[in-house]
């Protein structure tokens, strides 16, 4: 996917945690926060405001190996081209 980016908050992580957060951007555009909502088993998107400009700018880029697939998948969809 052209432009897309993925971080994770390397503050707000730990072992037990295992990246079940991840956050996105494509080119200039808005950043997204996605969860994994465990009660449906599925990855869930917000868009992220720029009042948490403190959060945003701790964000460490994420390898593409440590996303798990399920959220992989939900980025293609959301960022259709």
């Amino acid at each position: 996917m052209n432009g897309l980016r993925v971080y994770i908050n390397p503050v707000n992580t730990d072992a037990r945690d295992n990246h079940s957060v991840f956050y996105s951007r494509r080119g200039d555009g808005p950043y997204y926060l996605w969860r994994y909502e465990e009660g449906i088993r599925q990855w869930l998107f917000s868009r992220v405001t720029p009042s948490n400009d403190s959060t945003l700018k701790a964000l460490c880029v994420a390898s593409w190996k440590t996303v798990p697939i399920a959220l992989q998948v939900r980025l293609k969809e959301h960022y259709l081209e």
